[in-house]
């Protein structure tokens, strides 16, 4: 009997291509809102950001987007500090393996497109609305 050759897991960096490859896919208006958001990969969720949320298990959270959404900034605010959307590799390849029903790109522009809505001030309850009628 044979096996096939053992698969590894895609690292930070081929996750970041991913992500990068799917955010210029993205609508050009879509696109040019979001432009200055920064993308960063990590494994998990810092665990004082975990604990902060009130989340125990750190595969709960795929993504995050920390910063001021587009719908509180006004001209007479100082600079805020760059947004930032992060996605979490461990749990999105978790969700991914779980599911086996859709493509790990697909899973990982799902989850980056859903940060950025917090990016423009959707809810998570407007996020899955929209979602739900696509």
């Amino acid at each position: 009997m044979t096996f096939p050759a053992a698969a590894t897991a895609p690292s930070l960096d081929d996750f970041a291509a991913i992500a990068e490859a799917a955010f210029a896919t993205l609508p050009h208006p879509f696109r040019g809102l979001a432009a200055e958001a920064v993308i960063r990969v990590a494994d998990f969720a810092e665990p004082d950001l975990l604990a902060d949320m009130g989340i125990e298990d750190a595969f709960e959270l795929t993504g995050l987007y920390q910063g001021v959404d587009l719908s509180q900034r006004s001209v007479l605010d100082p600079t805020p500090h760059p947004s930032m959307v992060f996605l979490y590799r461990r749990p999105i390849l978790d969700e991914w393996a779980e599911r086996g029903d859709v493509p790990l790109g697909e899973l990982i522009t799902h989850v980056l497109v859903h940060e950025i809505g917090h990016h423009f001030g959707l809810s998570d309850a407007a996020i899955e609305a929209i979602e739900d009628k696509a």
